[in-house]
């Protein structure tokens, strides 16, 4: 498997910026937060931004936290832009500025979790680490154990089996990289192109006639009328200002006011919205 998938990876991977020699390990941090639960279409131009603008953690340090989430755009959790703003400031805090390299440190950031951790120590520092996110855990719950999909949440069976298949030199990452990048192309959630996937001949899933998941049915996150999205919508107007914003402008963006003020609160509870006084809202210290 090993190697059908790092020749296929050879010619088919993505040119894209944080995957480049001259990457920097603070660009992969922020490619990583950027691409949870959000595309590459989506994510490369902001980043190409935020990178422009906060070359380094002690650039975006130094903004205000609405600074950050008005960058963050429409790619969607606006959380992560302050876990990103928190993860700056502890860099410069406890790391004189640059992005540790010991895994350990890393967990330690505000914000960055097991996945995260993983991911930039394999892809910025070049170590050897399980890095298992959704296309990963396809391809081996296909490949490997027969399965359309992986179990909802991650097994220890999971991580003991990708790490057996995780080389144990420096082509670690590349192997890492490669599975991923093997799922998020060819064997995708729901149309895998299976004629064009390099270990199909020896894949567990094929082999045993592709039966169908078996458990309840796996339905995409609902967007239309929830309260996601009338946070976007309270956000957007935030976003779309340099000036604080009256309560009235935010009651405009939806009509049911119960659901409308749980939203709010929400974002206020999330410290991605400021109340002030003679109700007036903005977004944190911008």
């Amino acid at each position: 498997m090993r190697d059908e998938v790092m020749a296929w990876y050879a010619t088919h991977a993505r040119d894209l910026p944080w995957r480049t020699p001259e990457r920097t390990p603070w660009g992969v941090l922020v490619s990583e937060v950027m691409l949870q639960q959000t595309p590459v279409s989506r994510v490369e131009p902001v980043w190409y931004s935020w990178m422009q603008r906060w070359p380094e953690p002690a650039d975006l340090a130094g903004e205000e936290p609405g600074t950050a989430i008005r960058a963050w755009g429409r790619l969607g959790y606006p959380r992560r832009a302050l876990r990103l703003h928190a993860a700056a400031g502890a860099i410069v805090d406890r790391h004189g500025g640059r992005v540790p390299s010991a895994h350990a440190d890393l967990l330690a950031l505000p914000g960055v979790g097991s996945y995260t951790a993983a991911a930039v120590a394999t892809f910025a520092f070049g170590q050897r680490h399980v890095v298992l996110d959704t296309n990963v855990r396809r391809v081996l719950a296909r490949a490997a154990s027969g399965q359309q999909f992986p179990a909802r949440t991650t097994t220890a069976a999971e991580y003991r089996l990708t790490d057996g298949l995780l080389p144990t030199d420096d082509s670690a990452p590349t192997w890492s990289v490669a599975v991923m990048e093997l799922g998020a192309l060819v064997c995708t959630a729901r149309n895998p192109r299976c004629d064009e996937c390099p270990i199909a001949g020896s894949c567990a899933w094929r082999l045993a006639g592709a039966p169908p998941h078996d458990g309840p049915p796996r339905r995409g996150q609902a967007w239309e009328g929830t309260d996601r999205q009338v946070r976007g919508r309270l956000m957007a107007v935030l976003r779309g200002t340099d000036h604080p914003v009256p309560k009235h402008q935010l009651d405009a963006v939806w009509p049911a006011a119960v659901q409308r003020e749980r939203a709010l609160d929400g974002l206020v509870s999330d410290g991605l919205v400021e109340p002030l006084d003679d109700e007036l809202y903005r977004l944190p210290g911008v």
